[in-house]
């Protein structure tokens, strides 16, 4: 191991190279600055999209003078990968210096906060000796090494300082009945020695995405904001932590409550759910709740059922806003809305401030305090800046990149940043300040100068029943209207999300177009973007209407696109999008080939065996006892007589998952594969061991991509 002396030499050597490789323009724009000449690029390669920077979302200090952010140097072997803090000036007279490294630690940084004074951060890190992600301090202004604040065995996430920056707020988990660290340990200590390894559940799903859930609990914890300082369980001991469907949102690394301090530091405000335990025959919603910072039974302060998360503070410390789902009954989806209550507050009803808006709020931040909200959504393809005064009325439309997508956002003082990228542009830091947004940073913009590619082409046609439809279409390199090119339609997943111009490392629109074909994005209905009505339509209807739209979007390109061979197509998705292209399998011969990764075969056995079910029961209408003709005609599983008829179940498929999926569990694909072999259909199954509902490992990745290249090559050329 390099000491400590060593590392920050090298770290000097870093800084003073990457100075040199990131210094770009003062002006510089949306489009590549260190462009090749035409013939100088090269066709994209699975090198090019797998190393990548990839840049976090960057967090802007209380002042506004900085941003610091997570930059991703990936590699095939995660072992030789790293991630560390960058630092990026904000100010007008010297926002054109590049960025410099904060941190140099394989493991990364996650979590980023400032202090109210812009003088020091916390984040997340697991270092040496670290079992679980521990919170440490690194003072930017004074320098030096970042100093550990939390020793906790079952380690501390999400910490936010305190208003005056003497404490801090961070989640981390208990075992049932544990009162202090101790008893935490203890409980841990004996789940490692035990002799057995059976889990053991009576509520709630069991599963995750790739992990099975245990039994922690989690809980909100308060600190003096020094390394010898104690946490303090601010919820031990309430009723609210003693119901049996207390929780919070599941992620990764467990539940978490989204908690913020009150203006005046004396209490923390949070969202929490207590029906839990209902999970899987009703809707969960979040509530807000305060509890003093000296512990205490929490004071529940809305009453209604809806969901809130996100929250945040004005400046003047008299309104608190939130973003709120409105958790309809009966329905299979709701836009996020800005939400506000005067602080303190004394109505539990919100006022909402984008009620007139038929679109999702993605992420919102306060510039200058809060007197205008500035916010974005997606709509076709792209995610754009807009606002809204703090007390509601019209949505103004901010400047924005023409093309792309925004997908973070902070504030600090006036500055607003966050990340930009398109499907040709990697993602780069950008500055939003009511001009033109300005790119902060280069980490990819000279690699991305280098490859043969163009942005996506979009266009809009009607459905039979009137509906209108977002597509957009991705050229290979060299492409020459000239020529004819298959077609190969790739479905999103959701349903509830959109096809984005954006830089997507899963499904490369590009580098799946590489080997000579078009590639068609189709927003079919249930997609995000376009209205809460649009997304909720494919209710009762979840699998047949999409798939029909979907090769209603494959015969306008057809019929606009004469490069395009008609004869020549392909279809396949994942999750959702695996699900309709196995739907498509089993409905019409038209494709030639077939992928499909993550799809579900029968929509009863997805709805028993998946990590949700209740959402599912409310698309199709009732339970799949309920006799609902939904569960057995829209399950791929159950149109195989179209094997006979000729209408179906004959395109040769790809089936591929990861065995850690407990979102589309690999039983789906053992059963597709099954079906097609039995009915003596060319069929293909890839199962990765390690991976989950995304295969996410370079090489794994690298393998992925080459095998649904040769499959479409096989039966297309």
């Amino acid at each position: 191991m390099t000491s400590p002396r060593l590392r920050r030499s090298l770290a000097s050597l870093l800084i003073a190279a990457s100075c040199v490789s990131l210094a770009h323009a003062a002006e510089s724009n949306a489009s590549t600055s260190a462009a090749a000449t035409p013939s100088a690029r090269h066709a994209i390669t699975h090198e090019d999209v797998w190393l990548m920077k990839r840049l976090g979302a960057p967090v802007a200090s209380p002042d506004g003078r900085w941003a610091v952010f997570a930059v991703v140097d990936a590699a095939y072997d995660s072992k030789e990968q790293w991630s560390d803090l960058w630092l990026k000036s904000l100010t007008d007279n010297s926002d054109d210096t590049p960025p410099r490294r904060l941190t140099f630690s394989r493991g990364g940084e996650s979590a980023v906060a400032w202090s109210p004074d812009s003088r020091q951060l916390v984040f997340v890190a697991k270092r040496d000796g670290d079992e679980a992600g521990q919170v440490y301090r690194l003072d930017v202004a004074a320098g030096g090494e970042a100093q550990r604040l939390t020793s906790l065995t079952m380690g501390a996430r999400m910490p936010k300082w305190s208003p005056d920056g003497k404490q801090l707020l961070f989640i981390s988990d208990i075992y049932p009945g544990n009162k202090s660290e101790v008893d935490v340990r203890q409980g841990a200590k004996e789940r490692k020695e035990r002799k057995y390894s059976a889990r053991s559940y009576e509520t709630t799903a069991p599963r995750y995405f790739d992990k099975w859930l245990t039994d922690k609990q989690v809980r909100l914890f308060v600190m003096d904001a020094q390394a010898d300082a104690t946490p303090r369980d601010i919820l031990s001991g309430t009723q609210l932590t003693d119901l049996p469907g207390f929780g919070g949102g599941q992620g990764d690394e467990g539940q978490s409550l989204d908690a913020i301090w009150t203006p005046d530091g004396k209490g923390i405000v949070f969202n929490a759910a207590t029906n839990h335990d209902a999970a899987q025959r009703a809707a969960t919603y979040a509530q807000l709740y305060l509890v003093t910072v000296a512990g205490g039974e929490p004071q529940r302060l809305t009453q209604d059922q809806r969901s809130y998360n996100a929250l945040r503070f004005s400046g003047d410390g008299k309104t608190l806003f939130a973003l709120s789902d409105a958790e309809t009954p009966g329905k299979v989806y709701d836009v996020k809305r800005l939400a506000s209550f005067a602080w303190p507050l004394t109505n539990p009803a919100p006022a909402i401030l984008t009620d007139k808006l038929d679109r999702s709020i993605s992420r919102f931040v306060l510039p200058d305090g809060g007197q205008r909200i500035v916010f974005s959504y997606e709509h076709a393809g792209l995610e754009k800046l807009y606002s809204i005064d703090a007390k509601g009325g019209e949505v103004r439309e901010e400047p924005s990149l023409a093309t792309g997508s925004i997908s973070s956002l902070s504030s600090g003082g006036k500055a607003v940043v966050g990340v930009w990228e398109s499907s040709i542009n990697p993602p780069e830091i950008y500055a939003f300040n009511g001009k033109q947004p300005k790119r902060l940073t280069d980490f990819n913009t000279e690699k991305a100068g280098k490859i043969a590619w163009q942005a996506p082409e979009h266009f809009w046609f009607k459905t039979a029943d009137g509906r209108a439809i977002h597509n957009m279409i991705v050229k290979p390199a060299n492409f020459d209207p000239s020529k004819k090119y298959p077609l190969f339609t790739v479905i999103h997943g959701g349903a509830a999300s959109m096809w984005r111009d954006q830089f997507v490392l899963r499904w490369n629109y590009h580098l799946l177009a590489k080997p000579g074909y078009i590639v068609l994005l189709t927003d079919y209905k249930g997609s995000t973007g376009y209205g809460e009505e649009f997304a909720r339509s494919i209710q009762f209807d979840p699998l047949k209407g999409p798939a029909d739209e979907i090769n209603q979007g494959v015969d306008e390109a057809i019929k606009r696109y004469p490069f395009i061979d008609g004869t020549k197509l392909a279809a396949g998705g994942a999750s959702y999008g695996g699900h309709l292209a196995n739907w498509l399998q089993a409905t019409t011969t038209r494709y030639k080939a077939i992928v499909s990764h993550a799809g579900e075969m029968d929509l009863i056995m997805q709805w028993g065996t998946s990590d949700g079910g209740f959402g599912r029961e409310v698309n199709a209408g009732g339970p799949v006892w309920s006799g609902l003709p939904v569960w057995r005609d829209q399950s791929p599983l159950m149109q195989a007589g179209n094997h006979d008829k000729g209408t179906g179940f004959s395109t040769p498929i790809l089936i591929t998952v990861g065995e850690l999926d407990y979102r589309v569990p690999a039983n789906n694909a053992l059963m597709n594969f099954a079906v097609q072999q039995r009915l003596n259909v060319p069929a293909k199954l890839l199962v990765f061991p390690d991976e989950n509902h995304w295969i996410m490992k370079g090489e794994n990745s690298r393998y992925f991509y080459s095998e649904v290249q040769g499959w479409l090559a096989k039966y297309l050329n």
